[in-house]
C-alpha cells in the first residue's frame, strides 16, 4: 500500500524542522500574517536591543512596505531605518547583519497560512530577525522537484504579495523531494533551469535533504549566502545567488588576500566556459573592497570582451562602474580618488602606466596594496602589458579567471619560452571543469557533426575517400566550388539546426579573405531568392587575420579599431557590409572612427542575443568571451586547437530551455583528432562520452524503446481517455514528455528521417493532442490545495512551441483543402484539424476553423481569396464573441477593450482586483464577488487566447 500523499510530505517536513531545531533554529510561533507581524516586532526588538512602541512599529512597517516587489525589498533588508522615537530621540534600526552572519536571530516555522488571491499554506519558512528570508517547499519521494518549483511559481501569483507582502523578503528558495534538493534566488521570471544543487568544494553534489540542510542551512553559512553571496542585479532588477563552485572560488581568493602578504602569492580560478566567471570574479572584487587593508581592487577585462552583455552585467552589479570609452583620464582619476572598485580594460590600464602625461598622477600608487582581478586571463596576459603592470605596482596581488588555462601542452612559444597560466598566477585555487558543469546541468553537451569528404577525380591513382586533413591546401580549402557547397549546405540545414530560427548561429572561418567570399556568396544566394537569412559580420581590418594553423590563441591581433589605417581592401569591404547591416536595422554605423566601429561591435552582440541576426560571420571576434543563451549552432571552417577550440565550441552550450538540448557544432574540416585532444586536455581522456551527445542511431534506439512503453500503456490515442487513475495519467505524461525530448534532439540531426521512428509524425501528433487534452483538464483549477499528483506536474509545454504553426500556416493548408479533389479532401480536412488540436496556441481556435471550413470555405470564389475571407470571418466572430461576453457578464465594453489591449501589449494577465472588478457594470453581492471575478477573468483570457494570440503571420 502506498503512503498517502500528504502524510509522506508531512513526515519529510517534520523531520526537517526537527533537524533545524537541533542546528540552533528557534521555533517561531508563526502560523499566519497576524502572528508573523507579532513575531517580527519581538525579533526586531531583540536583534536591535530596543523596545518599540506601537507607533514606532507602525513607522517600521511603513518603511518595510513602502516599496513593492522582491528587488526593492532586498535593498530594504540590507539597509537600516532612521527611527524617530516617541521620546524625541533618534535611533537606527537594522534588519539583517551581512558582515557578521552569526549575529542574526534565526527561527523556523511550518504551514504558514496566507490569504491572497487564494488561500495558500507554505511548507517550511526560515525567519531571520522576524523576516521570512528562506522558503522551503517539499514533495514526497518519487515526485519531481519541478512540482515544488511550479508550486512556488504559483504562490508568486496567488499570495506572496498579499497583506504586508513580507514574503517578498524571501531571498532564497529551497525545493526538495527528500532525494534531490536544489536552491535558487527569489527572481520571479526564471525557469527550472536556474535552480542549483549545492556541492562540496570538490564539486560533489549534496542532493539529499538531510545533508543539504547540514551544509547549506547552517545558520552561519546561510547568513553568509544571504549577506554576501546574493547579488542585486540593478540592470534586470533581479536577485542572483552564487552557485557552490562560485562560492568556493570567491572564498579561496578572499582567504589568500587575508593571509599575511609575505609572499604576495597570486592565484587563478579554472571555471569552465559558460559557468558564470564574470559574476564570480566581480563578486570577489566586490567583497575585497570591504577589506580595510586593501587600497584598490581593479577588475581588468580585455576590451574585445567588453561587449554589450558584459557592460550590462558589470553596470548591473555596480551601477556606472564601466566606462566603455577610450578615456584613460577617467581611469587615472578613479585611481587617485576614493573609488574603491575600478572596472577597466587592459588597454586603458596599459596607457595609464606607460604614457608620460599620466605617470605623475599614478606614481603615488606604486606602493599601495592593490588587488588585480583578470577576467579571462588566458588571453592578453603574456606580453609586455603584464610585465608593465607587475613592474609598476610594487605591492600588488593578481588573480585570474579562465575557462581554458594555458598548460605546457597548449602554450605558444615566445622568446624561446613557453608561458603558462601557472607561471603568471601561481596556484590554482579552485577548478570546475566542463564535465562538472555538464553533470550539474549548468552547460549543455555538444553535438559535433563533421561534414565533407573529398574524392580524387576518376582516373587518378586512387579513387578512395581522402580525409580533409590529407589535402588541406589553401587552394582547395578556399576554392569557390567548396565554399559554394558549404554555403548551400548551411542554407539547407540552418532551419533544422536552429529550430526554424528559434536560435541563432555563428560561423567562424580561416581568414578575412575567406569571410568576404562567404559573405558575398550568402548575399548572392539571398538575391536569387534561395534564403531569407539575416547575415552580419565583423572583423578587424588591421591585418588579414590568417589563422596560422591555429595555435590555440584566438586574438584579433590588436585593439578593436576604427578610423584611418588597416588594409584598404578589407576595410572597404567591411564598410559595405556594415552598410548592409544599417539597411537591415536602420542604424548608422561605420569604420570612420574607433567609437562608431565599437558601437557596431556592441550592437551586433545585442542583435545576436535578441535573435535579430541569424548567422554572424567571424574570423576570431566573438569566439571568446561572448555569451548568448539564444545561440545554439557554430559552423566551423577554420583550424581550431586546444583552448581556442574549446572556447569557440562553448559559444553554443549555454543553458536556456527544454528546446535547446545541446550545442550544435557543424565542422567542415577534419578537426576530430584536435577536438578529442582539446577535451582530454581540459577535462580528462575519458570525458568524450560526458561532453558529446551520443550518435543519431543511439537516439533512434532510445526513442523506439520508449514507444514500446507508450503503446503498452496506451495502445491507441483513444486509450488515453480510458486511463484508470492519476498514477496512470502521470505515467503517460512522463512517457510522452520523454518522447518529445528525444524527438526534439533527433530533429536536429542532418540524417533525421521520420521513417526511422516506431511512432511516425502523424501518430505522434495524435498522442501529443491527447497530452494537451490532459493538460487542459488539470491546468486551471488552483482554487484549493489539492493532494493531486497532476496539479503541479511539469508538462514542458515549451517543447510544443517548436513548430512554426500559426494562422498563416493554416491558411496555406486551407488553400490545399480548397484545391483538393473528393478523394483527397477528407484526409486534408483531418490534417488541418489535427494540426490545430496538437498546437498549444491554435487548439483554442479549432472550433472556429472547423466552422469556417463548413460554412465559409464552400462560398469562396478561388484559393487566392481565402486569406481575405478568413479575416472577414474571424473579425465577425471576434466582434460577436466580444459583444456576447459584455452582455453575459454585464461588462463595460470600453473598459474591457482597454484591459484586453493592455494584456496583449504587456503579456501580463489582468488581476481580479482592480482590473476585473472595474469592468463589471452591475453591483455585486459579497458572496458572488469571488466566483464572478474568477469566471470573468477566465473568459477574458479565453477570448484573447482564441481571437488574438497566435493570429499573427
Amino acid at each position: 500500500m502506498s503512503v498517502p500523499f500528504t502524510l509522506a510530505e508531512q513526515v519529510l517536513e517534520d523531520a526537517l524542522v526537527a533537524q533545524l531545531g537541533g542546528m540552533g533554529y528557534a521555533n517561531a510561533p508563526v502560523t499566519d500574517e497576524a502572528s508573523m507581524l507579532a513575531n517580527l516586532k519581538a525579533q526586531l526588538e531583540a536583534f536591535n536591543g530596543m523596545t518599540l512602541t506601537a507607533g514606532e512599529f507602525v513607522q517600521v512597517m511603513h518603511h518595510l512596505t513602502k516599496s513593492a516587489g522582491v528587488f526593492e525589498k532586498a535593498k530594504i533588508l540590507r539597509d537600516r531605518i532612521k527611527l524617530n522615537r516617541e521620546d524625541g530621540t533618534t535611533a537606527y534600526l537594522e534588519f539583517f547583519d551581512s558582515a557578521d552572519p552569526q549575529r542574526n536571530r534565526w527561527q523556523v516555522t511550518q504551514q504558514v497560512t496566507v490569504e491572497g488571491r487564494y488561500q495558500n499554506r507554505y511548507d517550511v519558512t526560515l525567519i531571520a530577525n522576524g523576516l521570512p528570508l528562506v522558503q522551503i517547499e517539499l514533495k514526497r519521494r518519487g515526485l519531481e522537484m519541478k512540482e515544488a518549483f511550479n508550486q512556488i511559481q504559483r504562490y508568486h501569483k496567488h499570495s506572496y504579495w498579499s497583506g504586508a507582502g513580507l514574503y517578498h523578503f524571501v531571498q532564497i528558495f529551497v525545493i526538495s523531494n527528500g532525494v534531490n534538493t536544489k536552491f535558487y534566488a527569489n527572481a520571479r521570471r526564471q525557469s527550472f533551469k536556474q535552480t542549483f544543487y549545492w556541492a562540496a568544494e570538490d564539486n560533489k553534489t549534496i542532493r539529499e535533504l538531510t545533508p543539504f540542510a547540514t551544509a547549506f542551512l547552517d545558520r552561519g553559512h546561510l547568513g553568509a549566502m544571504v549577506g554576501k553571496y546574493i547579488v542585486l542585479n540593478e540592470t534586470d532588477k533581479i536577485l542572483m545567488v552564487l552557485r557552490p563552485y562560485q562560492y568556493y572560488a570567491v572564498e579561496r581568493i578572499v582567504e589568500r588576500v587575508k593571509t599575511p602578504p609575505a609572499t604576495k602569492a597570486n592565484g587563478y580560478i579554472w571555471h569552465t566556459t559558460g559557468s558564470g566567471k564574470t559574476l564570480t570574479s566581480f563578486k570577489a572584487a566586490q567583497i575585497l573592497t570591504g577589506l580595510p587593508e586593501i587600497h584598490k581592487v581593479v577588475f581588468v577585462v580585455d576590451r574585445k570582451d567588453l561587449d554589450y552583455q558584459t557592460i550590462k552585467e558589470f553596470n548591473g552589479f555596480s551601477k556606472g562602474s564601466v566606462d566603455s570609452t577610450n578615456n584613460t583620464q577617467k581611469l587615472v582619476a578613479q585611481f587617485t580618488d576614493d573609488t574603491k572598485l575600478i572596472v577597466t580594460t587592459l588597454q586603458k590600464l596599459n596607457t595609464a602606466i606607460s604614457k608620460a602625461q599620466f605617470l605623475a598622477q599614478m606614481a603615488g600608487l606604486q606602493g599601495e596594496r592593490i588587488i588585480f582581478i583578470f577576467d579571462e586571463c588566458h588571453r592578453s596576459q603574456f606580453g609586455e602589458t603584464h610585465q608593465r603592470i607587475t613592474a609598476f605596482f610594487r605591492n600588488h596581488q593578481m588573480f585570474g579567471f579562465t575557462g581554458t588555462p594555458i598548460f605546457a601542452d597548449n602554450a605558444a612559444t615566445k622568446d624561446g619560452k613557453k608561458h603558462t597560466t601557472k607561471d603568471l598566477f601561481h596556484d590554482k585555487l579552485h577548478s570546475y571543469v566542463i564535465t562538472d558543469a555538464i553533470k550539474d546541468e549548468n552547460v549543455l553537451k555538444f553535438a559535433v557533426e563533421y561534414v565533407g569528404r573529398y574524392k580524387k577525380k576518376p582516373g587518378s591513382a586512387t579513387e578512395v575517400d581522402i580525409e580533409v586533413e590529407g589535402i588541406d591546401t589553401k587552394e582547395l580549402m578556399e576554392s569557390q566550388q567548396r565554399l559554394e557547397k558549404i554555403a548551400d549546405y548551411i542554407i539547407e540545414q540552418h532551419p533544422v539546426k536552429t529550430r526554424n530560427k528559434e536560435f541563432t548561429a555563428m560561423m567562424c572561418v580561416s581568414s578575412v579573405e575567406v569571410l568576404i567570399k562567404y559573405y558575398e556568396l550568402f548575399a548572392k544566394r539571398k538575391a536569387e531568392g534561395k534564403h531569407k537569412l539575416r547575415i552580419a559580420t565583423i572583423f578587424s581590418y588591421t591585418s588579414n587575420e590568417e589563422d596560422k594553423d591555429a595555435d590555440g590563441i584566438l586574438d584579433e591581433g590588436g585593439e578593436i579599431i576604427g578610423g584611418e589605417g588597416g588594409d584598404p581592401h578589407t576595410r572597404d569591404k567591411l564598410e559595405g557590409f556594415i552598410g548592409d547591416y544599417n539597411g537591415m536595422f536602420a542604424t548608422n554605423f561605420s569604420t570612420r572612427d574607433t567609437q562608431s566601429f565599437y558601437n557596431y561591435y556592441q550592437d551586433i552582440a545585442k542583435k545576436v542575443k535578441e535573435r535579430k541576426v541569424d548567422i554572424l560571420l567571424v574570423v576570431n571576434m566573438f569566439l571568446t568571451g561572448f555569451d548568448s543563451k539564444t545561440l545554439n549552432t557554430l559552423y566551423v571552417d577554420k583550424n581550431l586547437r586546444f583552448h581556442g577550440l574549446v572556447q569557440a565550441y562553448s559559444r553554443t552550450n549555454r543553458i536556456l530551455n527544454e528546446v535547446k538540448s545541446q550545442g550544435n557544432i557543424v565542422v567542415f574540416r577534419n578537426l576530430k583528432k584536435r577536438t578529442d585532444e582539446a577535451i582530454a586536455l581540459f577535462s580528462n581522456v575519458k570525458a568524450k562520452e560526458e561532453i558529446f551527445i551520443p550518435p543519431y542511431e543511439d537516439y533512434v534506439k532510445q526513442f523506439n524503446a520508449v514507444v514500446v512503453d507508450l503503446l503498452t500503456l496506451v495502445p491507441t490515442v483513444k486509450s488515453v481517455k480510458d486511463l484508470s487513475d492519476e498514477e496512470a495519467e502521470l505515467k503517460f505524461v512522463k512517457i510522452l514528455r520523454e518522447l518529445m525530448r528525444l524527438r526534439n534532439i533527433l530533429e536536429s540531426f542532418a540524417e533525421f528521417e521520420d521513417d526511422d521512428l516506431a511512432l511516425p509524425a502523424q501518430r505522434f501528433a495524435d498522442y501529443r493532442s491527447a497530452y494537451l487534452d490532459l493538460y487542459d483538464k488539470v491546468k486551471t483549477d488552483h482554487t484549493k490545495e489539492k493532494a493531486s499528483i497532476l496539479d503541479d506536474v511539469d508538462f514542458e509545454l515549451e517543447l510544443l512551441h517548436r513548430d512554426v504553426i500559426n494562422v498563416q500556416y493554416i491558411l496555406t493548408l486551407l488553400a490545399r483543402l480548397y484545391d483538393a479533389d473528393e478523394k483527397e479532401a477528407p484526409a486534408m480536412r483531418k490534417l488541418i484539424l489535427d494540426t490545430v488540436a496538437g498546437d498549444l496556441e491554435l487548439r483554442s481556435k479549432r472550433e472556429l476553423i472547423e466552422k469556417f471550413i463548413e460554412s465559409s470555405l464552400p462560398q469562396v470564389g478561388s484559393a487566392a481569396e481565402i486569406p481575405e475571407c478568413f479575416e472577414d470571418f474571424w473579425e465577425k466572430e471576434r466582434v460577436e464573441a466580444f459583444d456576447q461576453l459584455c452582455k453575459e457578464e454585464q461588462l463595460d465594453a470600453d473598459k474591457l477593450k482597454q484591459v484586453i489591449d493592455r494584456y496583449v501589449y504587456t503579456g501580463k494577465q489582468p488581476l481580479p482586483d482592480p482590473d476585473i472588478v472595474d469592468l463589471i457594470a452591475r453591483p455585486l453581492k459579497l458572496a458572488e464577488r469571488g466566483p464572478t471575478k474568477k469566471r470573468v477573468l477566465e473568459k477574458v483570457i479565453d477570448f484573447v487566447t482564441t481571437f488574438i494570440k497566435g493570429f499573427a503571420a
